[in-house]
């Protein structure tokens, strides 16, 4: 048996496009595309740096929940685990910039990478009028923090002052997460 023919548009540009894949090589040998001093291209070297701080944020957890194993204080004990908390979050967002950088060199969406799924259209039309109020309830809640923070600042030897100040600061984060969500789903 012989080989099927192949329609000559199809044949055409499957050429066109094996000749291109074949030049893409050469073009980056010429232009030095992926090559920096060190050999490595800048999103692998930023790929390392990533790397390198999630293996730190492992040693880190470790030896929080280390002490916090070690401590009877109810307060330290409360504060630490609030910490570990918190580097487990740190952990988890290194881990999906990780995974998305991975994804960019290889072509492939890796499990925890942050590229964009199927069905963003549908979630986007839900989440888009969400997300106003979800900023208004965050910048009301943080007028109700610094409230409270002023009412109780010398409550507990300030402790009551930092855990406020702490969750001002989680508060104003959330609404520069959401101006940035809300900026995206509208050019999605």
């Amino acid at each position: 048996m012989g080989k099927a023919k192949m329609p000559r548009s199809a044949t055409g540009s499957r050429r066109e496009r094996n000749k291109i894949m074949e030049e893409l090589p050469d073009m980056n040998k010429i232009f030095d595309l992926m090559k920096t001093p060190e050999g490595i291209s800048p999103i692998e070297r930023l790929l390392n740096e990533f790397e390198a701080h999630e293996a730190k944020e492992e040693q880190s957890i470790a030896t929080y929940k280390k002490s916090l194993g070690e401590t009877a204080n109810p307060m330290t004990r409360f504060l630490l685990q609030m910490i570990v908390s918190d580097e487990e979050k740190h952990r988890a967002v290194v881990h999906s910039m990780v995974a998305t950088l991975k994804g960019s060199l290889t072509w492939t969406k890796p499990a925890g990478s942050l590229e964009g799924g199927d069905d963003v259209a549908g979630v986007n039309r839900g989440l888009r009028a969400a997300t106003e109020e979800f900023i208004r309830i965050e910048k009301e809640g943080i007028k109700e923090y610094k409230t409270l923070l002023e009412e109780s600042s010398g409550y507990y030897h300030g402790l009551f002052k930092v855990l406020l100040g702490s969750m001002i600061r989680d508060s104003e984060k959330h609404v520069e997460l959401l101006e940035f969500l809300k900026e995206n789903l509208a050019s999605a």
